[in-house]
C-alpha cells in the first residue's frame, strides 16, 4: 500500500510513521525538509504544502492508495487538499480534534455521535469547519474521506494543563521545588493516549474500505484525575511535584489564553467510548498506562540536551498567575 502523509514528523505523526514502515507500509512524507527526525524507510518529497502550485508540481508524477494530511486546520487547507486529491487517491483522512466535541458535554461519556460544538476555541471551531467541508464533498463527489480524531496524545511532549507542554519547563520547575498549577480541584477525569497505542488503531484504518465517510476518535481506555497526571510527571522526573489547585475561570480570568484548552477542553471530564475504532480494528488496544509512558517521554527529552528547553515566558506565565491568586 502506497501512503503519502503530508507532516509526518509530529508529537503523534513520529510514532504513526515508524511503525506504518514496520508494517511494510510505502510512506512518502511531504513537508518543508526542516525536520530533524530520523525516520529510517520512509520517502521524503520537500515542498510548502501551503504553496498549492509548488506542491501541484513535486507530487505531479505521484499517485498514493491513501493520503493523510496532518498539518490541516483551517477549511482553506482543506479546498487545497480538493485540489490536490480528489480522484487521485483511494482514501483521504483528515486529523481532526476531539477537543471538536461538544462544549460543555451534555454527556461524560463522549461517541463520534457526541455533537460538535466549541464556543470557546477556534481551533476546534476550525477543525469542525474542516469536517464539515469534507462531509459535504463525501455527499456531493464521493470524496472517499475519513476523519480521525485524537484527543491529548503524548509521546514527544508533556501532557499539561497550564504552561508549554512541547518544552522542559514544568520538569524544571517540579525539580526546583516551584508550584505548579493544576486547574480545578485536579479531580476531573482525563484521558492522555500514548503515540504508539493511537498508531495501532489508526494504521488500522489505512485501506478500510468501510472508514470512508465515517470518524473515529482513538484514545486510551484509561482514566485518571489531573492530580495523578501531574504526580506521574512528577514521579518520572524523580520528584513530589508542589502543586497548586486553582479554577479554571479564574486562570482565564489572569491569562485569557487559556480559555480555549481549559474551558474549551481540559476542564471537563471526559470519558472516550472507543467501540467504534475496536469494531473496525480488532487489534486495537491501548497498552501503555501513563506512569509508564511519561517515563518514556521524559527520557526522550533527557537524551537530547537540546530539547531541554525552559522557556521564560512559560515561567513568567504561571508566576503571574500564582501571584494574582496569592501564592
Amino acid at each position: 500500500m502506497k501512503v503519502l502523509f503530508i507532516g509526518g514528523s509530529g508529537n503523534i505523526s513520529t510514532s504513526v510513521s515508524r511503525m506504518a514502515v514496520e508494517r511494510g507500509i510505502d510512506l512518502t512524507l511531504l513537508n518543508r525538509g526542516q525536520t530533524t527526525v530520523d525516520i529510517p524507510g520512509v520517502r521524503w518529497l520537500t515542498a510548502d504544502f501551503h504553496d498549492l502550485a509548488q506542491t501541484q508540481s513535486v507530487l505531479a508524477n505521484e499517485t498514493f492508495d491513501v493520503v493523510v494530511d496532518w498539518i490541516a486546520y483551517t477549511s482553506k487547507d482543506i479546498e487545497r487538499d480538493l485540489a490536490l486529491f480528489a480522484g487521485k487517491t483511494g482514501q483521504f483522512i483528515f486529523i481532526s480534534s476531539a477537543s471538536a466535541y461538544q462544549k460543555p458535554p451534555s454527556s461524560v461519556i463522549i461517541r463520534e455521535s457526541t455533537p460538535l460544538h466549541n464556543p470557546y476555541w477556534e481551533y476546534s471551531r476550525n477543525k469542525i469547519a474542516c469536517e464539515e467541508r469534507l462531509v459535504q464533498a463525501y455527499r456531493e463527489q464521493g470524496f472517499p474521506m475519513t476523519i480521525v480524531r485524537p484527543s491529548h496524545t503524548y509521546d514527544k511532549y508533556i501532557p499539561i494543563g497550564v504552561g508549554g507542554w512541547d518544552k522542559f519547563t514544568i520538569v524544571d520547575r517540579m525539580r526546583k521545588g516551584l508550584p505548579v498549577i493544576v486547574h480545578g480541584d485536579g479531580t476531573s477525569l482525563w484521558t492522555v493516549t500514548h503515540a504508539e497505542d493511537f498508531s495501532v488503531g489508526f494504521l488500522g484504518l489505512l485501506g478500510h474500505p468501510s472508514a470512508l465517510g465515517q470518524a473515529f476518535h482513538i484514545t486510551s481506555d484509561e482514566r485518571i484525575t489531573w492530580n495523578e497526571i501531574y504526580q506521574a510527571i512528577g514521579a518520572a522526573a524523580g520528584v513530589q511535584p508542589m502543586i497548586v489547585h486553582i479554577a479554571s475561570d479564574f486562570i482565564v480570568k489572569v491569562a485569557p489564553e487559556n480559555l480555549g484548552s481549559l474551558i474549551g477542553d481540559k476542564s471537563w471530564s471526559v470519558i472516550f467510548d472507543n467501540s467504534k475504532i475496536k469494531s473496525y480494528v480488532p487489534e486495537y488496544q491501548a497498552v501503555i498506562p501513563f506512569h509508564q509512558g511519561i517515563k518514556r517521554t521524559i527520557a526522550q527529552f533527557e537524551a537530547n540536551p537540546q530539547r531541554m528547553q525552559v522557556v521564560e515566558a512559560d515561567h513568567a506565565e504561571i508566576e503571574r498567575i500564582l501571584k494574582a491568586y496569592g501564592v
